[in-house]
């Protein structure tokens, strides 16, 4: 019997915790800003890995972006996964949810039959929670978001769905895509030392946007329909004021103050 085939979309991110925005660009000051495996990814690579242990399963991992971004995919070799593809190419230059979500799926088209794909929730750099869910999508598949546990018996999977007042457990044949998002306990797990150093041995396969046939009105700015005009800091918050008075003294200064922002009519 064939083993159980297990896709991880990641994404290599900026530390937020110390990037700042360059005030006359607008623009993320990413120089000397170390990166990192974004921290639902991270999550999505664990689940991954339980899965392989209990099932045989195989388990790759993908990303696109630049050749530095190939640091992410050794951490997932040294954690366990199997194989690890970079997809690195300037025609992805550029790329919004939209055409990322499109070349993660022709990648994993490439990549054969395929059971299981796990993304993180959302990047820590964007947080629009869009490129698991546009996966599916180009691949025509079920999708469960916002996950925390899986499981899988006779190709039936079993996921606990996070909704706004607790959770709900979703059943769907595979494949299907599922995204992670750990819960408030979690605290990501790091290799040792040798693992590491036998990752950075291992082989990661290099794929361009030809060898994954897509087309290129589809990638890069072309096939982006949302493009950010620059980023910016939103401003501070102001010190809050404090009103005394009677009940009747403070409804006016609260009308008063709703008819100045326009929230009434005079």
């Amino acid at each position: 019997m064939n083993p159980m085939k297990i896709v991880v979309c990641v994404k290599q991110v900026p530390d937020t915790t110390e990037v700042q925005v360059d005030p006359q660009t607008g623009t993320l000051i990413r120089a000397g800003v170390p990166s990192i495996l974004n921290p639902y990814d991270h999550f999505a690579v664990e689940k991954a890995l339980e899965l392989k242990a209990e099932h045989g399963a195989e388990v790759s991992v993908l990303t696109m972006g630049p050749p530095q971004a190939q640091a992410v995919l050794r951490l997932a070799l040294a954690l366990g996964a199997d194989r690890a593809m970079l997809l690195s190419d300037r025609l992805f230059a550029g790329s919004d949810t939209w055409a990322t979500s499109y070349a993660l799926g022709r990648a994993i088209r490439k990549l054969g039959r395929t059971d299981l794909i796990l993304c993180g929730q959302q990047a820590i750099d964007g947080d629009t929670a869009q490129v698991g869910p546009g996966i599916a999508q180009n691949l025509r598949i079920p999708q469960i978001t916002f996950c925390d546990q899986v499981e899988i018996e006779d190709r039936q999977l079993k996921a606990r769905h996070h909704i706004d007042d607790g959770h709900e457990i979703v059943q769907a044949r595979l494949p299907v895509l599922c995204t992670m998002t750990p819960p408030q306990d979690y605290r990501p797990r790091h290799p040792s030392f040798p693992r590491v150093v036998q990752a950075m041995g291992k082989v990661l396969e290099t794929w361009t946007a030809l060898e994954i046939g897509a087309e290129p009105g589809m990638i890069g700015l072309k096939g982006s329909p949302t493009q950010v005009d620059r980023v910016y800091a939103p401003p501070q918050k102001e010190k809050g004021v404090v009103f005394t008075g009677t009940a009747a003294e403070l409804a006016g200064r609260i009308l008063d103050i709703l008819q100045k922002e326009n929230f009434l009519t005079p």
